[in-house]
């Protein structure tokens, strides 16, 4: 029987060593017991495996941008050389994604209670986050279909974030985020992204007297993202507009 408390002393360490696979492996090993995690626990998966599909989101994006430079010199032996280690950067990208929407199905959000409202939204929230990566990444009919996917798990999470969760909350706040991020760069909306990111910073704003002090920290750096990507959308738009605000 593997000793679950030593799977997470081993992710702790492994974090602390920033060797992010060995600390997603143990994570893994631990979720895999089936049963409900710490939120301790929770925030030691979700933070190996942000790091691990970190990795390979910003490799891709950089041989992404060689690929294209590449096309336009016309060299046909760089073009495809870069092309099969793009694919390769991708393949690994999407075992990574799958892995952890396998570990949610399976396990982190079966095993939520009607009640567990803060962990079901942490768990879809994750969801719509490892579905939108692979948007990313994705084309044709393959990212319409992980597109839906990611939309379904951010609009159920913010269904139930808004009904049961503190505007100030930081699950909230950080769910508000990574879904109006979707809708700017995923769906090409823009108007949507700036209309959820305001009403979440304007929600949150009204009800600062409810910031948990333990939480004030995460709550705060969350408003302060949310605004930066207000005040670069709005001038995007305004940029696309002719100067006119897009309000």
């Amino acid at each position: 029987m593997v000793d679950r408390e030593q799977l997470v002393q081993k992710a702790r360490l492994a974090e602390q060593a920033e060797r992010y696979d060995d600390m997603a492996a143990a994570m893994k090993n631990v979720t895999e017991l089936n049963e409900p995690l710490s939120n301790e626990e929770r925030n030691l998966l979700s933070v190996a495996y942000k790091n691990v599909v970190g990795a390979r989101r910003s490799s891709w994006r950089v041989i992404s941008s060689i690929e294209q430079k590449t096309s336009a010199d016309g060299n046909e032996k760089k073009i495809e050389m870069v092309r099969a280690y793009r694919e390769k950067i991708e393949k690994e990208l999407e075992a990574v994604c799958q892995d952890v929407l396998s570990l949610l199905d399976s396990y982190l959000i079966k095993n939520c209670s009607e009640t567990q409202y803060e962990s079901k939204v942490f768990y879809l929230k994750m969801k719509g986050d490892y579905y939108r990566y692979l948007a990313e990444v994705a084309t044709g009919e393959k990212r319409a279909t992980v597109v839906e996917s990611s939309e379904k798990a951010y609009s159920e999470a913010h269904e139930i974030s808004k009904e049961h969760m503190q505007p100030t909350h930081p699950i909230r706040l950080g769910l508000a985020l990574n879904y109006s991020v979707f809708y700017y760069e995923i769906q090409n909306a823009p108007e949507q992204a700036c209309h959820l990111a305001k009403t979440a910073f304007d929600d949150a704003i009204a009800e600062l007297d409810t910031l948990n002090e333990d939480s004030y920290k995460d709550s705060t750096l969350i408003m302060q993202l949310l605004r930066d990507n207000l005040t670069l959308w709005t001038s995007d738009q305004q940029d696309d507009d002719g100067g006119e605000g897009n309000n």
